[in-house]
């Protein structure tokens, strides 16, 4: 299983963070054993000073494919849930700085928080228009929407599975919203889908 991630896919985040509008998805992997599970805590890692959240859409693909053409790109997920895309920011600055890959601000362990539920596909009746946001010790902190995305789930999909043949079970992170920000020992996040929460992270 491999966790696909998409960065830079809504405008409001690419402003705020003052990062260059990109033509085509910007992707990045995360391994296995980056997941978070089962309402598991995350322990604040002793490399970083700084470590951000955000929050994403997570795709959860249900059959193999490649060169997937977008018309057909919605039969490949059969579920949608909640993760978040922990990032050490001050290290990821540092490897930006030397034109470096972000995997060690990005894929360390523990840095992808997933929900236990994955609301079936069937169950949105527009995929360019789910709802979500982030509240952190109860104040929201992201509020995203699936039809701000530069680059929408049909189009993800068929421009990655163009260099990396998708499997059953593979999860892949959309792209976070604007409104990003550091975390800290102690910190209560949770995460809702439309207006459930589904998603529970201590940090610690």
């Amino acid at each position: 299983m491999k966790i696909i991630c998409i960065g830079r896919n809504y405008a409001d985040h690419i402003a705020e963070l003052q990062n260059e509008t990109p033509t085509a998805p910007v992707i990045f992997l995360k391994p296995e054993t980056a997941l978070l599970q089962r309402g598991q805590p995350f322990f604040y890692p002793d490399f970083s000073t700084d470590v951000h959240y955000e929050l994403e859409l997570v795709l959860r693909i249900s059959k193999n494919g490649r060169h997937i053409e977008e018309q057909f790109a919605h039969t490949y997920f059969d579920a949608i849930s909640l993760g978040i895309d922990f990032t050490a920011r001050d290290l990821q600055s540092e490897l930006k700085k030397k034109g470096l890959p972000w995997e060690l601000a990005k894929a360390f362990d523990g840095s992808a928080p997933l929900s236990p539920t994955f609301k079936p596909a069937t169950e949105f009746a527009d995929f360019s228009n789910i709802n979500f946001r982030l509240e952190v010790n109860g104040e929201v902190r992201q509020q995203g929407n699936s039809g701000l995305m530069l680059h929408p789930f049909a189009k993800i999909i068929s421009f990655v599975s163009r260099y990396i043949t998708l499997k059953q079970g593979d999860l892949l992170f959309t792209g976070t919203p604007a409104g990003v920000g550091p975390v800290q020992p102690g910190d209560q996040l949770a995460g809702f889908l439309e207006d459930e929460k589904i998603l529970d992270v201590a940090v610690r």
